[in-house]
């Protein structure tokens, strides 16, 4: 992690013009007689994050522990590498980054984002079995013409049900007459005794 920190430069007069310098004397900016320009840059401090609490470790802070099989860890303080060799969860106090993070803690900003919806221009194509003009067509039309449609459709449709069902009344009246005749000549299967389903 790398983390920005702005540093007061002193300014002194060198050579007829204004350089502000760091206190290492590292030059970070020249700011000119005129004062219409000016250059300053933040100094950048590497931090580390700590292994339990997930908070930022400055330079000069922090304990390091290795252990025995040569894995490195760095801790904030005492507190948490005592917590660490307690096996204690981070999760389960409050004040540690993963705690906050699953309990939705100090997202202010995230929530005040709204995503943005981009709006697509509907785009009519032509789909398998209807070409683009006779949707088109459809659409234009107005609701009672298509209202009509579907009662015709529907009235063809039961008036087919009804032919059918007649067809099918019928026959059966038609197989009923033949019915107890036909019945005497067939063969009634005989049941053959077989082995018993059960419990074997």
């Amino acid at each position: 992690m790398v983390d920005r920190v702005s540093s007061r430069a002193t300014e002194k007069p060198l050579g007829g013009c204004n350089r502000r310098r760091l206190g290492w004397g590292l030059l970070i900016g020249v700011s000119f007689s005129g004062g219409a320009r000016s250059k300053s840059r933040a100094m950048v401090i590497k931090t580390e994050s700590c292994r339990f609490s997930g908070l930022r470790i400055y330079p000069g802070h922090g304990i390091t522990m290795v252990r025995v099989d040569s894995q490195i860890f760095k801790f904030l303080n005492s507190k948490c590498k005592r917590l660490y060799g307690a096996r204690l969860k981070p999760s389960k106090l409050a004040w540690s980054v993963l705690y906050r993070k699953q309990h939705k803690k100090g997202q202010e900003d995230g929530v005040s984002r709204k995503k943005r919806r981009v709006n697509k221009a509907a785009i009519s194509r032509s789909i398998v079995g209807a070409s683009l003009e006779v949707i088109q067509k459809k659409r234009a039309e107005k609701t009672e013409v298509r209202q009509a449609q579907r009662d015709a459709a529907m009235r063809e449709i039961k008036e087919r049900n009804k032919k059918a069902q007649a067809d099918k009344k019928v026959r059966k009246a038609a197989e009923s007459k033949k019915g107890p005749a036909a019945a005497k000549n067939v063969p009634q299967k005989s049941m053959k005794a077989g082995p018993k389903a059960g419990k074997r």
